[in-house]
């Protein structure tokens, strides 16, 4: 077994929980509300921002070259994914600027947050985690989710979903990408800890879901 089907293998609680939220699951089934896709946008325009930084994080506080080459190539894919979303608010109605200007909610800040910390303080390799995490999750879901909310809002075409669509099956090559980078990994520890902190960005991703989930509970309670 590579260390990418372990990976697979060894996190599949931890997927299947996340996968198991109910706003994951209404969401790629019959799409949401404009006003809960724009709440989406917004979370992810606060992690998604900070992407490349961590990229660049990580590949400064490591001397695997191997690695740090790596970490260059992704952020050279990820530089500036985060005015694909506020082009996408923008298109939906939504007030791009406030949402720059503005913060994200608490699940949001706690993951951005842990993502530093483990990076400097437990392995630059933690990163790993992040990107196992939310590449595998855009790549399995966004144009499911696209799709449902395209026929929620009417639309013709994929305006407003912009960076949905280029995290679905066009971000197949990064997961491929993604693949070959782990299966260059062979120290056991190092493994463990990347399986260990991919369980951790399942929970933590997960309650940006979560609260999100809430926050439409909320509204229809209203």
């Amino acid at each position: 077994m590579s260390f990418y089907e372990q990976l697979i293998a060894e996190t599949a609680e931890a997927r299947n929980a996340f996968l198991a939220i109910p706003l994951v699951q209404s969401a790629t089934r019959t799409g949401a509300t404009r006003e809960l896709y724009v709440a989406f946008l917004t979370e992810a325009y606060h992690h998604v921002k900070h992407t490349f930084p961590l990229l660049a994080l990580a590949a400064s506080r490591t001397q695997d070259e191997r690695y740090q080459d790596a970490m260059v190539e992704y952020m050279e894919e990820e530089r500036g994914h985060e005015k694909w979303i506020l082009d996408d608010i923008r298109t939906l109605g939504g007030d791009a600027e406030a949402v720059r200007l503005g913060e994200p909610g608490p699940a949001c800040r706690i993951m951005v947050g842990y993502t530093y910390y483990a990076i400097e303080h437990i392995s630059p390799y933690a990163m790993l985690g992040s990107v196992h995490v939310l590449e595998g999750m855009s790549v399995l879901l966004a144009d499911r989710v696209a799709d449902a909310m395209k026929d929620v809002l009417g639309r013709k075409d994929d305006t407003g979903f912009s960076y949905l669509r280029s995290h679905g099956a066009l971000d197949q090559e990064h997961v491929a990408f993604f693949r070959n980078l782990a299966d260059s990994i062979h120290d056991p520890e190092t493994q463990r800890l990347i399986i260990a902190q991919s369980k951790l960005f399942y929970r933590l991703y997960g309650d940006i879901i979560r609260d999100l989930g809430d926050r439409r509970e909320l509204a229809h309670a209203a």
